[in-house]
């Protein structure tokens, strides 16, 4: 069923399962449907497993203006016999999805991480020297910001604000500068990238590796780079 849907792209990882469709307003209950089909075939595929509903959910990603205008709309799915409404927000292989994709929850969450672990550094940065401290950055903090920050491309400043914050703070504790110090030299010297070049520079490794053959886009084969 899902081959013969040309409206609903699959995506596997493992043991999940991603189905998804786009639409205009107008047809957001038959993308709705269809996804349902698919759902039904797929438990009658596998039928010596059993999906688990209650681990199944539902997102609608769309602008604020047109998800305000779906509020009357039933774009629930079947699943299992049981109903699935859309929520608020998933989580996908670590990353917090909202509705909106303003991915303001998930730099939320990845800050307060962050900040939590400086917390903890700090408790043993007297005794490191820097190159030390350098490396617990690098391991615990800055893994954290550039893990899967292509998502954030186009993103605004404001956004991706806490974030920097993280970076100029990870910078204070490596060269055990003041609240109000400047530091922009120490991110020189460290040789960090400001966020949103980070995110620049992982998509254009993203883009080089594929083009040069070394790393595989699932979707470079029909030259459609903006699906992963």
């Amino acid at each position: 069923m899902i081959d013969k849907a040309p409206s609903v792209l699959p995506h596997f990882f493992a043991d999940d399962t991603q189905l998804s469709g786009s639409s205009n307003l107008a047809n957001v209950t038959a993308v709705c449907r269809v996804l349902e089909y698919c759902v039904d075939d797929v438990q009658v595929w596998c039928s010596s497993l059993q999906l688990n509903p209650d681990k199944s959910e539902l997102m609608v990603f769309g602008s604020q203006i047109n998800l305000e205008r779906l509020a009357s709309t039933d774009v629930s799915v079947c699943v299992s016999q049981t109903v699935t409404q859309p929520s608020d927000r998933v989580r996908d292989l670590g990353v917090i999805l909202d509705s909106s994709l303003s991915m303001r929850q998930h730099i939320a969450k990845v800050a307060s991480t962050c900040f939590f672990y400086f917390r903890r550094l700090r408790k043993i940065g007297k005794v490191l020297d820097r190159d030390s401290q350098n490396r617990l950055v690098c391991a615990f903090i800055l893994t954290r910001i550039d893990y899967c920050n292509a998502v954030f491309a186009g993103l605004p400043d404001s956004t991706l604000a806490p974030l920097q914050r993280v970076f100029h703070a990870a910078a204070r504790f490596v060269d055990d500068l003041r609240p109000r110090d400047h530091v922009t030299e120490s991110l020189m010297s460290l040789h960090w990238l400001p966020v949103r070049e980070r995110i620049t520079h992982k998509l254009c490794n993203l883009m080089h590796g594929d083009l040069t053959g070394r790393c595989y886009l699932r979707s470079a084969q029909d030259c459609l780079f903006d699906i992963p």
